[in-house]
């Protein structure tokens, strides 16, 4: 059916337009319109099935070579009558890595299920003049259907009729509070959804009231069916992580297959025999593939995720966790997450008093500290403690929220928590709420609605006590009349007003006055209303008019305390925060100069602005705006897009369905944990246990130590491969014949003698000035600041003292292949300890990486075992070794150690120079 702006229309229009009518539609017509354009419910899509997520573990490049690798030595060992013990050991290894991998990614997408079990309620319907309660799968455009409070909205649609009807749209919109609808309201074609009073939403709950609305749309023609749409297309983008390996990959692969060449060909032209060659080959490709990486990374992320779990950060993919270290953009959104998600009073204008309330919680504790306004033309400043308390009163009176302690001793709202915020206020100033209810029975009242703009209360007051300010009671009657509202609709209500000669003529000079006050109010941020009474005013049946303004109270949900820290950490760190919310620009404004986001007058982009934007114009946009207002959906998906392009590496908050598609396309999708939906937990990468900003600038701190320490152990290993390659390189080239390491031996030494260090270097604590450093840079390799060159320089380092021990065992006669076998694993103990730190270790504390001293004592003594123990000698053929023999091979390994640590004293020597130059 074609898109219709079903909210400029009026409600008999849309029926017509519908070809609808107050009795319903037919059987034979709703059935005809359903077999058109199909049930009520959201499509879902297939995503990958576990067959294809196993297939794509077994592409990786470096998994391909090895099982060529295990193809050829099978070949061979079957060409010599030998059992193919290396090959079945590749094999095995090969398997191992793409079942881990195939673990990590083989959990099913579930955001769409979620999504679309959100949107399947039972509905009152009317079909054929008859109220029926049916599956919403049935719905179609033109129906009427019935909501009251507790349901849940099944489709989209046009209100007909409304009885104070009040609707939560947070899992759409993002905004916890209430939008009271109209029927009778024509709005705009191009007004933004989050503005559409006129409308219901499906996924949406009817908190208050009830509503007779016609459908406009359902399945995914729908608001909710779009966001679907977008989630189905959102990319979900690769960690850094991800990238840097796959690069790894490709080098390594490369790398290796080049310098197989160039030894297989030096080999021949010096006359080695090709076997010799080919066996040579075999073990270089091995030995070049850090077989051991990919379990030590995960099992790192794994602890990563343990630790960033006990600063209230669940991670749901391993990845997120180093991806976190590399984010250079954190867009969140506001409530919630940045503020409090609670309503709390900030002044009250009395009179010409202001008086500044502190204390940001609901704890009744706080203080109320009142200032002098400059009066309005007419008017004296006096005294208002009698005007204030009859004030803070009012607030309670003309409120049903209560404040409740619980179990933990902390205190809370039942409620409203614009109303709670009052009964708080009031508390702070030593007002019993309960007390003071139980003492003023409320006989009468007119509920809030948006149409009337206001709530009044009728208050039995027999001693005319709440009336004493006002100068008692003027008649024999008791009863008093409290309201509250907008202030332009409740000061429009009075006559009088309270100044310091007591209650006087409301001036339309002083009436400008206060209008003014309360713009003012407003334009800062803050939530505005007034209070009135009318003292002996009978019942809800006569005019609401010649009241007495009692004055202002003006409420924000407060940021966080802790939010403004980390604003500043995340900036010293080189991240750059953005707001992103669907609340009023104004309040947008003044939560970010609060927490220092950006300048009391720094730029905010609406949702309309972005709209017309193209996608270059919308890059420039994103690259200097921090706070963005009012923005649906499809937006923020389009923010996040368009700082990806500029090259950033994006984390997203969000807590609603309409967060989803953009939570989903981010590097890092950040859900909530207290307030958030379970499609946007779904879609993410990481849910926060306390919905707190300050939580994701703690897990930036753990994901930049994870990603150091995956630093540390690569430079380890491959610094370690790289002097394996070159020594099996050397050997045929130095008219050895024989492998100094057999496929079997390097597969021992990159999964054990390497891979149990790299795993307690995994434990290595953080070192000071994590987050004072900028962020990796987007698209850096894993080789980038010094890693690439000393792995080079180690590994040929490393290389030359093992071919020289080769070449002197080989001179005298000794196992030399044994020799090297075991010197290159007892120099790699060496190497891990010195890997710890760019210190050198005697500045480093020696005991505060325990798990390193131990790896390094059990992998040396389980090599020993290889040597002596004569089952493992003959399985990994190795010689035992003379204490002679493995005496020199302990030297060697030494000298090792020895240049590692003195290469940092001198790095460090040649930095103290620079500083002092």
């Amino acid at each position: 059916m074609q898109q219709t702006a079903w909210h400029s229309l009026s409600g008999p229009e849309c029926l017509q337009r519908l070809e609808g009518s107050d009795q319903g539609l037919s059987t034979a017509a709703s059935a005809r319109r359903l077999a058109d354009i199909g049930p009520n419910k959201l499509e879902l899509s297939a995503g990958r099935s576990a067959l294809e997520i196993l297939w794509d573990q077994f592409s990786n490049v470096m998994l391909i070579m090895l099982l060529a690798v295990a193809a050829v030595s099978a070949a061979v060992s079957i060409h010599q009558q030998e059992f193919p013990k290396d090959a079945i050991a590749i094999l095995v290894i090969v398997i191992l890595n793409g079942l881990l991998g195939y673990l990590q990614e083989s959990k099913a997408q579930q955001a769409l299920l979620a999504l679309r079990d959100m949107a399947q309620p039972l509905v009152q319907v009317r079909r054929d003049g008859e109220w029926q309660r049916l599956s919403s799968e049935l719905l179609v455009p033109g129906d009427l259907i019935r909501l009251e409070a507790g349901d849940r909205v099944p489709a989209d649609a046009r209100l007909l009729e409304v009885a104070e009807l009040g609707v939560r749209e947070a899992a759409l919109t993002g905004e916890a509070e209430a939008v009271f609808k109209q029927a009778d309201l024509l709005l705009e074609a191009d007004t933004p959804v989050l503005e559409r009073q006129n409308c219901l939403f499906q996924g949406t709950e009817v908190v208050r009231g009830r509503g007779l609305a016609v459908v406009t749309a359902t399945g995914m023609a729908t608001e909710l069916g779009q966001i679907a749409e977008l989630i189905n297309t959102a990319g979900g983008e690769s960690t850094p992580l991800q990238e840097r390996l796959d690069g790894l990959a490709k080098v390594l692969v490369g790398s290796a297959l080049a310098l197989v060449a160039v030894v297989v060909v030096l080999g021949w032209l010096l006359g080695q025999p090709l076997l010799n060659l080919l066996e040579v080959s075999l073990s270089m490709a091995v030995a070049i593939v850090p077989e051991g990486l990919p379990a030590v990374i995960t099992v790192t992320l794994a602890i990563g995720t343990q630790r960033m779990v006990r600063r209230a950060a669940l991670i749901r993919r391993l990845p997120a966790v180093e991806g976190l270290g590399s984010v250079t953009v954190i867009c969140s959104d506001k409530t919630g997450t940045l503020t409090q998600n609670r309503q709390v009073v900030q002044e009250l204008r009395v009179g010409t008093e202001l008086v500044a309330v502190g204390g940001q919680g609901y704890e009744p504790t706080g203080s109320l500290n009142p200032s002098t306004l400059e009066p309005p033309a007419g008017a004296r400043a006096g005294a208002y403690a009698g005007a204030r308390t009859l004030l803070l009163q009012a607030g309670v009176l003309c409120s049903d929220a209560e404040l409740k302690t619980q179990a933990d001793g902390s205190w809370d709202i039942l409620g409203d928590p614009t109303e709670g915020a009052l009964v708080v206020v009031a508390a702070k100033a030593g007002i019993d709420g309960f007390a003071l209810r139980s003492r003023y029975r409320r006989v009468a009242e007119i509920p809030f609605s948006s149409e009337r703009q206001l709530m009044a209360v009728w208050i039995d007051d027999p001693q005319c006590e709440l009336q004493d300010p006002l100068g008692g009671c003027a008649t024999s009657s008791g009863r008093l009349l409290i309201s509250k509202g907008a202030p332009e609709v409740i000061i429009g209500l009075c006559d009088r007003w309270i100044d310091g000669s007591g209650v006087v003529t409301l001036a339309e000079e002083q009436r400008q006055w206060w209008l003014e006050q309360a713009r003012n109010l407003a334009a800062s941020g803050l939530r505005v209303l007034a209070f009135a009474c009318a003292p002996h005013h009978p019942s809800p049946d006569h005019d609401l008019d010649d009241q007495v303004l009692l004055g202002l109270m003006a409420q924000l949900d407060p940021a966080r305390p802790e939010v403004a820290t980390a604003v500043a950490t995340c900036r010293g760190a080189g991240i750059r925060p953005v707001m992103i919310t669907g609340d009023h620009p104004l309040t947008a404004r003044a939560i970010g100069a609060a927490i220092g986001l950006a300048p009391a007058d720094g730029e905010v982009v609406l949702g309309r602005e972005l709209e017309r934007c193209d996608d270059g114009q919308l890059r420039q946009v994103v690259a200097r705006c921090s706070i963005y207002a009012r923005v649906p959906p499809e937006q923020k998906l389009r923010i996040v897009k368009a700082l990806q392009a500029n090259g950033q590496v994006v984390a997203m908050t969000g807590d609603g369905v309409n967060d989803a598609p953009a939570l989903k396309q981010a590097h890092i999708g950040v859900a909530m944990g207290i307030t958030g939906t379970e499609v946007s937990k779904e879609a993410a990468d990481m849910v926060l246990l306390d919905d707190n900003f300050a939580t994701i600038v703690n897990a930036v701190e753990e994901g930049r130590l994870v990603y150091a320490n995956i630093r540390r152990f690569v430079k380890y290993i491959l610094g370690s491969n790289v002097g394996e390659l070159i020594t099996i390189a050397s050997a045929p080239l130095l008219g050895l014949v024989g492998v100094p390491l057999t496929p079997l031996q390097i597969l021992w030494m990159n999964l054990v003698t390497d891979g149990v260090p790299a795993l307690a270097l995994a434990l290595e604590p953080g070192e000071d000035g994590l987050m004072q450093k900028a962020p990796a840079e987007p698209g850096e390799s894993i080789f980038a600041r010094g890693i690439g060159r000393y792995i080079l320089r180690i590994g040929v380092v490393f290389a030359v003292i093992v071919i020289a021990l080769m070449l002197y065992a080989a001179w005298h006669d000794a196992p030399w292949e044994t020799m090297v076998f075991t010197t290159l694993c007892l120099a790699q103990m060496g190497h891990a300890l010195s890997a710890r730190s760019d210190l050198p270790l005697i500045q480093v504390a020696p005991f505060s990486n325990p798990w390193l001293l131990w790896a390094v004592l059990l992998t040396s003594g389980l090599q020993l075992l290889l040597l002596y123990v004569p089952g493992l000698s003959r399985f990994f053929g190795t010689t035992p070794l003379s204490g002679h023999d493995l005496l020199i091979c302990v030297g060697f390994s030494l000298l090792f150690f020895l240049y590692l640590e003195l290469e940092k004293l001198w790095r460090l020597w040649r930095r103290r120079g620079d500083a002092h130059s």
